[in-house]
């Protein structure tokens, strides 16, 4: 590496504090109660019901949530026997891409011995604490002895990621470029180059889904792995070919997959043309590959080529897959990690890839079009639907070949994989559950926009609406099939092309005069208005009854899109202003605002009037309104304007709506502190943490909004507008497409209760 990659690693180990890791208790711990109950006496109870029955050990300790990462430092990475101590940050490294992508707490386990006998006792002898074990950076051959050791003494997933972590990720990407030359495992001929740990363990896999052992041909830095070889292992032996030829070119000639997983340089540009008609070059040894893509390309362009590299496409990245296969064992209560376990995961990575890439992954990459195709074989590390679908596929594969302990209902576990691994997922599923199923109408006013078109999809993929996009056709036939979206125009999805439906934007524009003569706009604009603003097309479409809901705005300033909306559509009966309400969820729950997007400074009787329609709102969460009017002031300790203003509103709210857990005015901190409120007033009107939030004005409801969001990274559902009559809502221009298809999810259910 350069010197400024290695001092920005050095600098990103060592500060704020050294490592990687950090342990943090689940429970609290702030008083003698608390303490009694994490130790002694109370953890007596938790061990006795252990001590009787093991497999409570799952619902009372964290074990059926950890891994243990093991090293011995034998093969780091591209560093070779660096020792079990330099070892370490790569097993950190290890332990957070565990917490990171699935959710899996790791200890990291440094053993200090070359001794595979040594190594084994050692870590059979921690079966009571761990739910798995992922083996890691152990040389060959001892790795294959070490492995089935410790698979034959514990009864928990043993798993060496270096073998079968690579093993699973090169079988789908091998199984989808097979896909797009039309061929099969069944009559792919493959060479190696290497016939170490990693590569055995793909060939193994990859004969396990069909490729025929006979068509498999190994080489190493020693030449052709023949049949008169001495000192072969039995899993190198079983493909040892009974052949005159000793080096790598002889048997090139024919194959359709080169497998490299050996050094650098290793396969010659000369040699390219004695592949096979659109070979599969897989040169994944790591930094250097064993041929560059570009020198590769030069010669064979019609190759499908992939590395480990994150600097070109199709990297091989072991993080595809490790996670994901613990997520499933562990909550599966598998006793192993069988090989159909591992074909599972290897046909759901597979299977991944040939779906439109999520929005989130086409940011992660900043924009790149990730679409299924020769650069595009396997999906990305960022593709959030990846513990869904290899999670929910091992799980499947642990109950259907014996060795799981545990019954999953796998449409239920993958729901609520979904549900766990997108944040605004809890909050919305209650939501999601009432919207699939409706089918409402749902107008999107930027239907050109990649981020609603995803969002276009994925509520097509549930159920929820049938979409009407305001869309020039022309350019939506061009931008769905680079984006990889499938629906089709007129059949899944409806569309108002202002080009070229004439007759109906007439309509439109003819209603639109009758609504906008008298609220400032000019008849000259009318038209113009109707056919150049997507924002009125979408609202007017509402309005006219031609859809159920609408979804505006996104690209442009949000409040301009606003004063279209107002213009429109009418407020529901007896409300006098709308207000905007906007979610969050933060660590110890769901937290909504308002009004955070709408009225800068709302009168008592404004405030009363959006704490009731919030209120309403957060109901549809499936939660119990727990509400604070926040000020500065806690309880009367100032008679300033501001705080005589939310006072004054909570007497309000309380004679409007008296069956709500309304209190106020208080600080923030009181709102979110039982003890706190308990200090301040005797008769506080709700127990623990308030849920929904009313601010005294605009700017502190925005302000903490954003702060909040920005500080813990937690994504925002909404601004939801609240008053109007029909359930329309207004984009901001962050917006993503899974924040679009939550509020495409609300408007379906305000639309079902109209």
């Amino acid at each position: 590496m350069d010197e400024t990659l290695r001092r920005a690693a050095l600098d990103y180990h060592r500060l704020p504090s050294p490592g990687k890791l950090a342990i943090e208790p689940t429970k609290r711990m702030v008083n003698q109660r608390d303490l009694a109950l994490a130790y002694s006496p109370g953890v007596a109870a938790p061990c006795l019901e252990i001590a009787e029955d093991p497999a409570k050990a799952l619902d009372y300790t964290a074990r059926g949530n950890l891994v243990a990462v093991i090293s011995n430092g034998t093969a780091v990475l591209g560093l070779g026997a660096i020792g079990a101590l330099a070892s370490k940050p790569v097993m950190e490294g290890k332990a957070v891409l565990f917490k990171k992508f699935a959710g899996i707490d790791v200890f990291d386990i440094e053993v200090d011995t070359t001794d595979p006998d040594k190594f084994v006792e050692a870590v059979a002898l921690l079966e009571p604490t761990f739910g798995g074990i992922n083996l890691e950076d152990i040389k060959a051959p001892e790795c294959f002895a070490i492995e089935a050791a410790l698979k034959a003494r514990m009864n928990i997933p043993v798993f060496h990621d270096d073998q079968h972590g690579t093993a699973i990720v090169v079988a789908a990407a091998v199984r989808n470029a097979l896909v797009l030359q039309g061929r099969t495992l069944a009559d792919a001929r493959l060479v190696t180059s290497g016939a170490g740990a990693a590569a055995l363990a793909c060939v193994d896999l990859l004969v396990s889904m069909g490729l025929p052992a006979e068509n498999v041909t190994l080489t190493d830095k020693d030449g052709v792995i023949h049949s008169g070889r001495e000192g072969m292992l039995p899993n190198m032996a079983r493909y040892a070919r009974d052949t005159d030829a000793r080096t790598l070119p002889e048997v090139l000639p024919g194959a359709n997959v080169f497998l490299g997983l050996s050094a650098p340089g290793v396969l010659k540009p000369e040699w390219l043309p004695l592949l096979a008609d659109n070979p599969l070059i897989f040169a994944l040894a790591n930094p250097e590959p064993e041929i560059r893509p570009e020198v590769a390309r030069e010669v064979r362009p019609d190759a499908i080529i992939a590395t480990g590299r994150s600097d070109y496409p199709n990297q091989v990245n072991n993080v595809l897959c490790f996670p994901y296969i613990f997520r499933g064992a562990l909550d599966a209560g598998a006793t192993q990690i069988n090989e159909a376990m591992k074909a599972a995961a290897a046909e759901a990575i597979a299977g991944l890839a040939r779906v439109p890439a999520h929005d989130s992954v086409a940011q992660a990459y900043g924009g790149r079009k990730l679409v299924f195709g020769p650069e595009y074989i396997i999906p990305t590390p960022f593709d959030p639907r990846l513990i869904v679908e290899i999670a929910g596929a091992v799980a499947k594969a642990a109950m259907d070949s014996g060795v799981a302990t545990r019954t999953l209902d796998i449409d239920a576990y993958k729901r609520s994989l979904a549900t766990g691994n997108a944040r605004s997922g809890q909050l919305m599923l209650p939501v999601f559950q009432a919207a699939r199923g409706a089918y409402k109408r749902v107008a999107y006013g930027e239907g050109e926009d990649e981020r609603v078109l995803r969002a276009v999809k994925d509520a097509l993929d549930e159920g929820m609406v049938r979409p009407t996009l305001v869309a020039r056709r022309r350019i939506l036939e061009e931008k769905l099939p680079k984006l990889g979206l499938t629906f089709e125009l007129g059949k899944d999805v409806d569309v108002i092309d202002p080009e070229t439906d004439v007759e109906i934007m007439d309509q439109l524009a003819e209603a639109y005069r009758m609504v906008a003569a008298r609220k400032g706009v000019p008849a000259a604009e009318v038209v113009r208005h109707t056919y150049r603003r997507p924002t009125v097309t979408a609202a007017m479409l509402l309005r006219t009854g031609r859809v159920d809901a609408a979804l505006v705005g996104g690209n442009s300033e949000y409040w301009g899109q606003i004063e279209h909306v107002l213009r429109i559509i009418d407020r529901a009966p007896g409300v006098k202003r709308v207000y905007a309400l906007s979610g969050l969820i933060l660590d110890a729950g769901a937290l909504f605002l308002t009004d955070t997007h709408m009225v800068p400074d709302p009168t008592p009787e404004q405030v009363a009037e959006m704490t009731v329609l919030a209120a309403q709102a957060v109901r549809h969460f499936g939660l119990d309104p727990k509400i604070a009017l926040l000020s500065h002031s806690n309880f009367g300790a100032s008679h300033s304007p501001s705080a005589r203003k939310m006072r004054a509103a909570t007497q309000l709210v309380r004679a409007a709506a008296p069956e709500l857990k309304v209190d106020g005015e208080m600080h923030a901190d009181a709102a979110l502190s039982q003890a706190l409120r308990d200090k301040l007033v005797p008769d506080s009107a709700f127990e623990g943490a308030a849920n929904l939030l009313v601010m005294p004005n605009l700017d502190s409801a925005n302000i903490a909004l954003t702060a909040l969001s920005a500080s813990s990274s937690s994504p925002t559902v909404g601004p939801m507008l609240l008053g109007l009559s029909q359930p329309i809502h207004v984009l901001t221009p962050g917006v993503t497409a899974r924040g679009i298809l939550n509020l495409t999810s609300i408007a379906v259910c305000a639309a079902d209760s109209h």
